[in-house]
C-alpha cells in the first residue's frame, strides 16, 4: 500500500488537537445538561394518563404511569402516515443536499481564489435572506410548474444543497486535505471526479455525518414549507399531523407530549449515530 505523504508545512491539518477534543467533550457536556431534562420532562408528561391535568410541580415518574397516549396520538393524530411521508422527504433530501454540497465544495477547490471568495460572499449573502421573503416566489413557481399540494416542493432546497452554508463547510475540508496528496492524485491520472469520489469523499467522512444529521432534522422538523404547499391530509408531514393533533383537544396535554415524543425520537437516534461515526472516525485516525 502506498504511504500517504505529509502534509506541506503551513497547510492546515485535517486531524483534531487535543484542544478541539477537549471543547468537543465540552459541547458534548453542554449539550448533554441542556437538553436532556427537557427531553425527560417531555417523556414524564406522555406517560401521563390521557385527559388528566398538568401536575402542580415537574414530576420525572407520573404517579399513574400510562402509555396510552401513545395510541391515541397513533390514532387520533394519523401520525404513522404523516411519519412515513416524513422519512420519504429525508431519505431524498439528505443523499442530495450531501451529494450536491459536496461537489459544489469540491468545485471551489479546483477553481481560483477570486472566484471561490465570489461564491462564499454570495452565499453568506443568501443566508442573511429570510425564509419568509421567498415564500411567494416559491409558491408562485411551483403552483405554474403544477408541483403544490405534493412532496415535491419540500424536497426541491436539497438541488442547492439546502442550505447556502453546506457547501462552504465541505470546501474547507476539502481545502484541509494535504496538497501532496492532492499531487499523488494528478501524478496517478485520476479525473476530478475520480479525486472526489475515491480520495476527498472518504477523508471527510466526519463532515458528511455532520450535514447528512443537519439535514434530516432541518426536513424532518420543517413545518413552514408543508403548511404552505401541502393541502392533501394524506400527504401531511409530521410537524403539520402534530399541529392537527394540537388543535382537536388542547387540553389534553399527555396525547400531544406523545405524538411530541414519536416526533423526537428520529432526530435523536440521528445524531446519535453521527456522533457514533465521529468517535469511530478518530479512532481509527488515532
Amino acid at each position: 500500500m502506498t504511504a500517504v505523504p505529509p502534509a506541506r508545512r503551513g497547510a492546515p491539518s485535517p486531524y483534531p488537537t487535543w484542544a478541539a477534543r477537549g471543547w468537543r467533550s465540552f459541547g458534548a457536556a453542554f449539550v448533554v445538561l441542556a437538553f436532556v431534562p427537557p427531553l425527560l420532562l417531555l417523556v414524564s408528561g406522555s406517560l401521563r394518563r390521557p385527559g388528566s391535568p398538568p401536575p402542580p410541580r415537574p414530576e420525572l415518574i407520573p404517579r399513574q404511569v400510562s402509555t396510552s397516549g401513545y395510541a391515541d396520538a397513533l390514532e387520533l393524530g394519523g401520525l404513522l402516515r404523516a411519519s412515513v411521508n416524513s422519512l420519504v422527504v429525508a431519505a431524498i433530501a439528505v443523499p442530495a443536499s450531501v451529494l450536491v454540497a459536496s461537489l459544489a465544495g469540491f468545485a471551489l477547490t479546483q477553481v481560483s481564489g477570486r472566484i471561490t471568495g465570489l461564491v462564499a460572499a454570495a452565499s453568506l449573502a443568501a443566508v442573511m435572506i429570510p425564509a419568509t421573503v421567498l415564500l411567494v416566489p416559491r409558491f408562485a413557481v411551483f403552483r405554474a410548474i403544477g408541483w403544490t399540494d405534493t412532496l415535491v416542493p419540500l424536497v426541491a432546497p436539497a438541488l442547492i444543497g439546502t442550505s447556502p452554508l453546506y457547501p462552504l463547510v465541505y470546501y474547507l475540508a476539502f481545502r484541509a486535505i494535504p496538497a501532496d496528496l492532492k499531487d499523488v492524485c494528478r501524478m496517478e491520472d485520476l479525473s476530478p471526479m475520480q479525486v472526489w469520489w475515491r480520495v476527498a469523499m472518504p477523508l471527510v467522512r466526519p463532515v458528511t455525518a455532520a450535514i447528512a444529521a443537519l439535514t434530516f432534522v432541518v426536513t424532518w422538523s420543517n413545518f413552514l414549507d408543508p403548511l404552505v404547499f401541502v393541502y392533501d391530509r394524506d400527504l401531511f408531514t409530521l410537524p403539520l399531523a402534530l399541529r392537527s393533533l394540537a388543535t382537536l383537544d388542547p387540553t389534553n396535554f399527555p396525547v400531544f407530549l406523545a405524538g411530541a415524543v414519536l416526533a423526537t425520537v428520529p432526530a435523536v437516534v440521528v445524531f446519535g449515530l453521527a456522533q457514533r461515526a465521529f468517535l469511530q472516525i478518530d479512532d481509527e485516525r488515532r
